[in-house]
């Protein structure tokens, strides 16, 4: 299966649906029959002319149904329990509230309703030598009701980005070099920006290998803090790993110490099972693109 037929596999295209955050390469674009609206912190003028000088297609930049400022998607859109599935690729990651992300378009979505993510292995792209985001971190955002990413996150952040041979994403097979892409005097000017002046800074603020996310979403349903299980989950290629949720998903099928061995073994990079025969989607310009839209 290639990248789209893996995201789109449990949605109904006769259905309705949101993508959030799509760019300039929307995965299930309106002009190929998707009945979508798109949800994205600019309009699709700004869009275009954000990405003017980046040498992508400006045709593929879709009408902005929902621009969003920070508000619940119940509100923004005006609908709950409507949609038949959402799209969000290289978006979670992103997100203040990770319990409140999956929450919100959880609302939105009909009961029978998907989530679909498309998620960065921290392995494979400028993640590579932060540490792999716990479980603590993500309930504590969400009790705090955080808003924006806290100086602390913002700091680890742009001390340990790192590009492999001059590029923020690749795959297993990379050989090349490992370099610092930012500088201590911009850690401290974006840290303190945070904390002096409440100002959003747009940076990862998870990092996940393929099982600590899976372990995550068990754990937080367990938990009771989402209503969502696992529906699908599909193994990393190149840099990125794929994930459906929803409230009819049936979960992991190991149990936690599996997963939790597993998860050790994917940090040490041993492998744990056949390579997948694909092409690398992080050797390809739109993926790298995608993955530095929210930074240019």
């Amino acid at each position: 299966m290639d990248r789209e037929s893996k995201v789109r596999q449990h949605i109904n295209k006769d259905g309705f649906g949101i993508e959030i955050g799509p760019s300039h390469h929307p995965i299930a674009p309106k002009k190929n029959g998707y009945r979508v609206h798109i949800i994205d912190h600019m309009s699709r003028e700004q869009l275009i002319s954000k990405y003017r000088d980046h040498g992508v297609s400006l045709d593929n930049i879709e009408e902005v149904d929902f621009v969003w400022h920070g508000e619940r998607y119940s509100e923004l859109t005006g609908k709950t329990g409507f949609y038949d599935w959402i799209i969000a690729s290289h978006v979670i990651e992103h997100t203040p509230d990770f319990i409140a992300f999956l929450n919100d378009c959880d609302t939105i979505l009909k009961d029978d309703g998907v989530i679909s993510l498309v998620v960065p292995d921290k392995r494979y792209c400028f993640d590579h030598y932060r540490p792999v985001t716990g479980l603590s971190r993500i309930i504590d955002s969400r009790l705090r009701g955080e808003k924006i990413h806290t100086p602390g996150t913002v700091a680890e952040y742009y001390l340990n980005v790192v590009s492999n041979a001059g590029s923020i994403g690749w795959d297993a097979n990379s050989g090349g070099e490992y370099d610092l892409v930012h500088s201590l005097d911009e850690a401290l000017q974006f840290m303190n920006e945070v904390q002096n002046e409440k100002k959003y800074v747009d940076v990862h603020a998870w990092c996940f290998v393929p099982h600590s996310f899976r372990l995550i979403i068990h754990d937080l349903f367990s938990l009771g803090l989402i209503p969502i299980r696992e529906v699908a989950f599909y193994p990393t290629v190149g840099c990125e790993f794929y994930i459906t949720l929803g409230r009819n998903g049936r979960g992991i099928d190991k149990s936690r110490l599996e997963m939790l061995e597993i998860i050790e073994s994917e940090i040490k990079n041993e492998a744990i099972g056949p390579e997948t025969p694909e092409t690398p989607v992080a050797r390809s310009e739109s993926l790298i693109k995608r993955l530095t839209r929210r930074f240019s």
